[in-house]
């Protein structure tokens, strides 16, 4: 019976462990499709050891010295993004714009006020400033109008977030900034929202016109984890059969002898 429960024990760890490689996997290959999405960061999985305990050798004296520790498996303790910063390409594009430095861009959607890196801005019909979506970019006078009066001016944005058209101020971009970016949480459409409660601060890191940031992907280490969880998949699954094949032997040839 102990020998059964044993090799039960090792199937629970080696699938849980397949569990863990697959949504691993699943975490680098988003990584990998967004890898040309602008301001986009990258997600990674935290793996935590499951119930951990000490083992002990028994009826070896008074102190049962410690052998070490056994787990009963793996699992995903959470998905965390990568804030570093991402390199910045020159696009010559006066609507594009890229934080140097902490900090995100404030935008207004329909289901409430959102964060964003990806600079990558246009103009609305009605001459607002929008995200590639259509959502609003918010200033400290509220939304960036481009052309309120209807007529499209020559747009310049100064490096400490100021916007003049034609040379006349009209709004400054709201850059909020987080003491502790860990706690945001991806939203889709690359767009972050805090917790409830947590306020961002006015920040003012130097603003590039004309560039955006890139995504902080490394297509290459990717690919390298991507390789690297394929085959500690496939060591797990291998683990699987051989725990199934010995529970078969066990029950049909040990049994009758």
């Amino acid at each position: 019976m102990k020998r059964g429960v044993c090799l039960i024990r090792g199937i629970y760890i080696a699938a849980s462990g397949m569990l863990v490689e697959s949504l691993r996997a699943d975490v680098t290959a988003n990584n990998l499709a967004n890898a040309n999405t602008a301001g986009f960061k990258k997600d990674f999985a935290v793996m935590k050891d499951y119930a951990s305990r000490q083992i002990r050798r028994i009826n070896d004296g008074p102190k049962e010295p410690e052998i070490g520790s056994m787990g009963a498996g793996a699992w995903i303790d959470t998905i965390a993004t990568h804030h570093s910063g991402g390199i910045t390409r020159v696009t010559n594009n006066t609507l594009d714009v890229a934080i140097e430095g902490k900090g995100f861009f404030t935008i207004q959607t329909p289901a409430g006020v959102r964060y964003t890196r990806n600079g990558a801005f246009t103009r609305s019909a009605g001459g607002e400033l929008v995200t590639q979506d259509g959502h609003q970019v918010l200033g400290l006078n509220g939304p960036i109008v481009l052309d309120p009066a209807g007529q499209a001016g020559k747009v310049t944005i100064s490096e400490d977030g100021r916007i003049f058209l034609d040379e006349v101020e009209n709004n400054t971009f709201q850059i909020a900034a987080f003491a502790e970016e860990n706690r945001l949480r991806k939203e889709g459409a690359n767009l972050f929202r805090p917790p409830e409660g947590v306020e961002p601060q006015q920040a003012t890191p130097p603003l590039r016109q004309g560039l955006i940031e890139l995504s902080n992907v490394n297509v290459i280490s990717e690919m390298v984890n991507m390789i690297a969880g394929f085959r500690a998949y496939e060591t797990n699954s291998k683990v699987v059969q051989t725990h199934d094949a010995l529970l078969d032997k066990a029950a049909n040839e040990v049994a009758r002898v």
